[in-house]
């Protein structure tokens, strides 16, 4: 039994904690007095979300980049429909035909295999994460992206299956990626520079997106590159020159940061609480916690949407509108570098509505998710109804795409909201059901669009996707939470032979909107 006047003590503590920080006071080693200046940008904390954002650039990189290359690897004169809009002939003239003979089943099979082991690994990479060190764990999953992407051509020309084979394996080695990450920002973000910290280190994954997609068509289109290959080579070198350094100036806390000022480790380490004991997790309180259960809904929901566009839009503009590959692959990233500016302003944005205490973290996460998902949701659902337009169809694919970046501020940093101990748990819980999307959608087009790419067929999907957009959003907001949960505060037994709160995790209410 957990002894109940210890949680109210753990509490009462808590709350006079709070009242003395909101006068911009600090507490340190029983000592109040005033906070010392803190670095802002130039600091290690920051450092660490840029270091971040360069991981997951490379990462989404080595994702999205057979999306394009797939197009030029595929001898499509052995298809049985072609573009749809009539303009497309004019339009279409500089596309090579590519030497593999994959129908569309095939290709949704081939760009959905990654996330059948993506899946696999996301709640083993929170927890080896929190066991070894999020530093290694997410720096070896990036390697192990890197090196097979280095292979992938050698795979294809073996045989799909084999492609299928080595796509999997990448998604077990990229799957630990964001529950480790997410593991690390428990120790280093302080609650009310969440959101910022939290959407600049993953908007890198955008950027991937943009910078990967453009370039992977324009390396495919280059027979002096050598083609198609050349996609995968370029990527994966890239991402081991990034390995190298990340394990080189990273670490895993600010008390293992050997040039971090003494002025921002105790402001992180006295806002967040130091924590150098492992817990078990609570499982069964995080399964049957209803807030737990709206970000799982909301992450898949987002992820729906997200993922069919991201394995499909370099199709859908190349055979449904006509563009060529090297213009597919640029207008592809255009809607990606319009989601990485919601996603950093949203960020910025709800960390100042929360700072200012104009709205609690609650409404400023369910306000920023419903943006997030009923907007691109509308958007996606206008694009399938402009036909041949090209300029409208562009425009609407990019406001779909890139407003998914306001729902970062909502679902995606309420995991550190909840429970900022077991964040990286917690994201591997709801990234594992996000992935389901990843491998079903991919599938479903393909399916949808076996016999012939209509734009009915692609309304059809739009408004799937639509569905379930509306299904996250009201599904967050009638279950998510802004506050730290109970069981979220870990309780010491084998050292005090009773349940009794740690007290090193009593210094700082993790949950609470607190000023600095």
């Amino acid at each position: 039994m957990i002894n109940q006047a210890s949680i109210m003590d753990d509490e009462e503590s808590d709350k006079e904690l709070e009242t003395k920080e909101s006068s911009h006071l600090l507490k340190s080693n029983g000592i109040i007095s005033t906070p010392p200046k803190v670095p802002g940008l130039i600091s290690a904390r920051y450092a660490l979300a840029c270091f971040s954002f360069l991981g997951f650039l490379n990462v989404y990189a080595m994702r999205v980049n057979l999306s394009v290359a797939l197009v030029a690897m595929v001898n499509t004169t052995l298809s049985n429909h072609s573009s749809v809009c009539p303009a497309a002939e004019n339009i279409n003239q500089t596309t090579k035909d590519g030497e593999f003979n994959w129908d569309e089943t095939t290709q949704g099979q081939i760009l959905g295999s990654f996330f059948y082991g993506y899946i696999l690994t996301q709640l083993p990479g929170g927890w080896l994460a929190d066991r070894f060190g999020a530093k290694r764990i997410f720096g070896l999953g990036v390697l192990c992206t890197s090196v097979l992407t280095l292979a992938t051509p050698l795979a294809a020309r073996a045989g799909y299956p084999w492609l299928i084979a080595v796509r999997i394996l990448e998604g077990l080695g990229e799957g630990v990626t964001f529950p480790a990450m997410h593991s690390m920002w428990g120790h280093w973000a302080p609650p009310l520079e969440r959101s910022k910290l939290v959407t600049i280190s993953y908007s890198g994954m955008h950027i991937g997106t943009v910078i990967s997609l453009p370039v992977s068509g324009l390396l495919s289109d280059s027979d002096f590159l050598g083609g198609w290959p050349s996609v995968f080579y370029v990527f994966g070198i890239s991402g081991l020159i990034w390995f190298v350094i990340w394990m080189l100036c990273v670490h895993d806390r600010p008390s293992c940061h050997p040039h971090i000022s003494d002025e921002e480790r105790v402001y992180i380490e006295t806002s967040i609480g130091i924590r150098e004991k492992n817990y078990s997790v609570p499982w069964l309180s995080i399964f049957t916690s209803l807030p737990v259960w709206g970000i799982i809904i909301g992450h898949f929901s987002n992820n729906w949407g997200f993922y069919t566009l991201l394995t499909n839009l370099p199709t859908y503009l190349k055979v449904v509108l006509g563009f060529d590959l090297s213009q597919s692959g640029f207008l592809a990233a255009v809607p990606y570098l319009t989601l990485w500016f919601f996603m950093l302003t949203g960020g910025q944005v709800a960390d100042y509505l929360r700072g200012n205490s104009i709205l609690s973290t609650g409404k400023t996460r369910k306000i920023f998710n419903s943006i997030g998902l009923v907007l691109p949701a509308i958007f996606l659902v206008i694009t399938g109804y402009v036909g041949c337009n090209y300029t409208l169809a562009v425009v609407f694919l990019t406001l779909s795409v890139g407003l998914v970046g306001v729902a970062q501020s909502g679902y995606n940093v309420n995991h550190l909201d909840l429970a900022p101990r077991y964040a990286g748990a917690l994201m591997g819980i709801t990234n594992m059901v996000a992935t389901i999307p990843g491998f079903v959608g991919p599938v479903l087009v393909g399916v949808l669009t076996q016999d012939e790419e209509t734009f009915e067929r692609w309304r059809l999907i739009f408004w799937i996707s639509f569905g379930v957009y509306m299904f996250g959003t009201v599904s967050f907001i009638l279950l998510a939470a802004g506050e730290k949960q109970p069981w979220a505060t870990p309780y010491r037994k084998e050292l005090l032979g009773s349940s009794t709160p740690d007290p090193k995790e009593t210094n700082a209410e993790e949950g609470k909107d607190v000023l600095y």
